[in-house]
């Protein structure tokens, strides 16, 4: 076989995959931007969008839900502390498990960057009609589905 026919530059699959990978790599690059002013980084952001949608989670259901190990976790937690983002409470029952809530300073900086990341969504998005989106959510999602069971 030629060694030239085992290279995926003309498979389309692969193609598409790099093409993928490099809208992803420059939306990241467009969000770190646009956080930039609010003193945030993206990973600073998931941890404020999940504790607001679940008030009281731990540091260890937090790193779970963001796929990050809690050691990830426990050094993002010192920098949104001291910005009077988020507080830690001792769990009741447990006094071993700290619960993690947004302070109202926390609670209005995501606001405001959640205007920012969700225009950012929007000027991305318009490029696709809504059926092409629902498809590429369903494509995306059936990849971490696989992924996941791997």
């Amino acid at each position: 076989m030629n060694k030239k026919q085992d290279l995926p530059w003309d498979n389309p699959r692969f193609k598409n995959w790099i093409a993928l990978v490099r809208a992803e790599k420059a939306v990241v690059r467009e969000l770190t931007r646009l956080l930039a002013p609010f003193g945030l980084k993206i990973a600073q952001l998931d941890m404020l969008m999940n504790l607001y949608r679940h008030p009281g989670m731990s540091q260890h259901e937090l790193a779970r839900r963001l796929l990050v190990g809690r050691s990830n976790i426990t050094m993002l937690m010192p920098q949104l502390e001291t910005q009077g983002l988020l507080r830690r409470e001792s769990d009741l029952s447990d006094r071993r498990v700290m619960r993690l809530y947004l302070t109202e300073d926390g609670e209005d900086l995501l606001m405001q960057a959640l205007e920012v990341y969700t225009g950012l969504i929007d000027r991305v998005m318009e490029q696709s009609t809504p059926a092409q989106c629902d498809a590429m959510g369903d494509q995306m999602r059936r990849i971490i589905d696989m992924l996941a069971d791997e």
